[in-house]
């Protein structure tokens, strides 16, 4: 997704379109109004109401009060945590929309981080931690980032380092809600049946008041510069070889976003339990099956303000990592090179059928919001999002991934058996023309 306004497009006739696609039409222009107001603190608020029952969105209440507050109301409660963002989030009925935004607003503003509860906090991130570690692709990726945005906020996991687990005290926590939680910096978003006029009110109410602003201007990020390396972590007890490979990409807000996820999508994703054999859409799928190279791969454009990272996560035999990788850098200079206008158009439908899929209930519509109104401080309009992915065409595909992936220096990490692995500076070199 990206602001960045596409050329407008001409055709020289007319085609009828079925009736499914003009109902399909309607329905995306009948999609509810994103509403957005500033509070004088630099606070947010943003809202869709589509008329559903239900609504997404201490030192007033101990912890089992506050179980048995949202437990009596039928509601969820729930926070997580990215690299960039920090998220509350309730989900109940509409008619509890005042009680849940103040909730929100008593959990941010009123926690008391007593001792004991620090201290219990403390074991269940620990333990996190050791399931974390059995999860092999999110080790792969935390090594990429460790490697690609080295000595950077970016390249530090979202957990951090056991040491700090075990040593942060009250204090270390005040000072972050102090330094991080202002206004400019918060955003309060609802999807489904909510008022924003009885929204607004609420945030004036509970948030109006209460949270500080920054006196000049709002601090800038770190810049998390890329680094071409990698890291290799070998183990021959494992039965199989993980490994991600990715060049530096773009930010949420740059042109070239919509781009690379067209480009993201033409590569896609493969696992040897999906059916459809050499007939699979995804070039790379079929040379995978056809060649029995790796048991799946998953191709991935992560975003963040002002980078990103495009490349591929792939699960391999220790026999056929390196024909595996040979045959991705292959693909990827195929996209610079000759990419055809057939596989654009098919990755175009594909790109925006999963955009629309993924924004199936008020919940994941809520969270869209707010991170849109993070990243761009407004709500890009799905008829306008589908109009910059037709915007592009196999011209701007090879333009813009040789502009990113032709000649580039990508991060690499691999856990397992990986002494097939070619050397550093041998993937490198064929990051330019690959020769049969």
């Amino acid at each position: 997704m990206t602001p960045a306004p596409g050329p407008s497009t001409r055709c020289s006739g007319v085609v009828a379109k079925p009736r499914s696609t003009r109902a399909a039409a309607q329905v995306v222009l009948n999609v509810p109004e994103t509403r957005v107001t500033r509070l004088e603190n630099g606070l947010r608020v943003a809202s869709e109401d589509s008329g559903l029952s239900t609504c997404t969105g201490t030192k007033k209440r101990s912890q089992l009060d506050l179980e048995l507050e949202i437990e009596n109301m039928g509601a969820h409660l729930n926070a997580y945590t990215s690299r960039e963002q920090t998220v509350y989030y309730a989900k109940a009925f509409s008619k509890d929309l005042p009680r849940a935004v103040e909730i929100l607003a008593d959990i941010i503003q009123n926690s008391t981080l007593g001792e004991a509860e620090i201290e219990r906090e403390r074991g269940v991130i620990l333990r996190e931690m050791q399931e974390v570690e059995t999860n092999l692709q999110e080790v792969v990726f935390d090594y990429l980032h460790a490697t690609a945005y080295q000595n950077t906020a970016l390249g530090r996991t979202i957990l951090g380092p056991t040491e700090n687990i075990k040593s942060i005290n009250r204090k270390d926590l005040v000072d972050y809600i102090t330094t991080h939680y202002k206004g400019p910096r918060i955003v309060l978003a609802a999807a489904g049946g909510v008022s924003h006029d009885e929204l607004l009110e609420l945030a004036k109410f509970h948030f109006g008041d209460s949270l500080s602003t920054y006196k000049g201007e709002t601090p800038a990020l770190p810049p998390c510069k890329f680094t071409g390396s990698e890291i290799r972590v070998r183990d021959d007890k494992m039965p199989l070889a993980h490994l991600a490979i990715a060049v530096e990409a773009v930010g949420w807000a740059h042109p070239d976003t919509i781009c690379l996820m067209v480009a993201n999508t033409l590569i896609g994703n493969w696992d040897r339990s999906f059916g459809g054999g050499m007939n699979l859409s995804s070039k790379l799928a079929q040379l995978t099956c056809h060649g029995n190279l790796c048991h799946s791969f998953q191709s991935f454009n992560t975003c963040y303000t002002d980078t990103g990272l495009w490349g591929i996560y792939m699960v391999c035999e220790p026999a056929t990592v390196a024909d595996m990788l040979h045959v991705v850098q292959k693909e990827w200079i195929r996209l610079c090179t000759s990419v055809t206008e057939s596989e654009v158009a098919r990755a175009k439908n594909l790109l925006k059928t999963n955009m629309l899929l993924q924004l199936d209930g008020s919940t994941p519509i809520c969270e869209d919001i707010g991170r849109q109104m993070l990243c761009y401080n407004r709500r890009i309009p799905i008829p306008e999002l589908e109009a910059r992915v037709d915007a592009v065409n196999a011209e701007t595909i090879r333009e813009v991934c040789s502009k990113y992936i032709y000649d580039k220096s990508p991060a690499i990490a691999a856990v397992g058996p990986i002494e097939q692995l070619p050397d550093f500076n041998r993937i490198r070199s064929n990051m330019c023309w690959l020769r049969n």
